[in-house]
């Protein structure tokens, strides 16, 4: 299942949910400032910028942001709300390509790195934040813990969500440390919508070492945006990692 198949028309249509879920104010307002903050008054580079999520209300906030993008209908739909001046965006994929100028941010927010289905492939968006950053710049990454002490002995899928109208459940594969999330929707008839996302899940260790193979120290772990302690039942984490300063 390649992303390009998984980001489709449908996908981009029906991924801005205004006001609720990851739009949410209590959601979306603490990741712009955080990363407004941590910007410092530099250029930001959003990886898989989507629809924009969060890229144009930091652009509203007065920093500067460009993004890159794989998906050519998630851009369409960005493009609905601001024009190529506010939010430049480069299309390709972010472990790759290359962002014309120097950042003193990158950013990779809400579990997007984990699309990337092999070590590679995350090995070399790190080292792509890298090569964008000016010395001293910081590489952001918003990423869920895998939920594996869940797993009854013999089963492969837990449920993280269970809502009237909605089931979110994960498949492992972990000796391939692969993971499939499951998304049924329903209403009151018998009939249910299954969007189904593959992803390669990374402990926070193995991300920090992902993070110094391309020259990154960790500077900060928290369990969200508004550095809430990290701690041993964090379902998530933010990890801000940052390149030498220069001498």
């Amino acid at each position: 299942m390649r992303q390009e198949d998984i980001w489709d028309v449908e996908a981009a249509r029906g991924y801005d949910t205004p006001g609720t879920g990851m739009f949410a104010p209590e959601v979306l307002g603490p990741t712009v400032d955080r990363l407004a903050e941590l910007a410092d008054g530099g250029r930001a580079l959003e990886f898989a910028v989507g629809t924009g999520r969060v890229a144009i209300p930091l652009a509203e906030r007065g920093v500067s942001v460009t993004g890159i993008e794989l998906s050519r209908p998630m851009l369409d739909q960005l493009r609905t709300k601001v024009d190529e001046a506010t939010v430049p965006v480069v299309v390709g994929d972010m472990a790759t390509t290359v962002a014309p100028g120097e950042f003193s941010l990158v950013y990779l927010v809400f579990n997007t790195i984990s699309n990337l289905l092999i070590q590679a492939e995350q090995v070399a968006c790190f080292r792509n934040a890298a090569r964008h950053l000016s010395p001293g710049g910081r590489f952001v990454i918003e990423l869920w813990v895998p939920e594996l002490r869940k797993l009854p002995p013999g089963q492969s899928a837990t449920v993280w969500l269970s809502e009237s109208d909605y089931i979110g459940l994960d498949t492992y594969d972990v000796l391939h440390q692969q993971v499939v999330s499951h998304h049924f929707r329903f209403g009151a008839g018998r009939e249910a919508k299954l969007y189904r996302s593959p992803h390669r899940y990374i402990w926070p260790a193995e991300l920090d070492l992902m993070a110094q193979l391309a020259g990154f120290e960790l500077e900060s772990r928290h369990a969200d945006w508004d550095s809430t302690e990290f701690t041993a039942e964090s379902r998530s984490h933010v990890s801000v990692y940052r390149l030498p300063a220069a001498d």
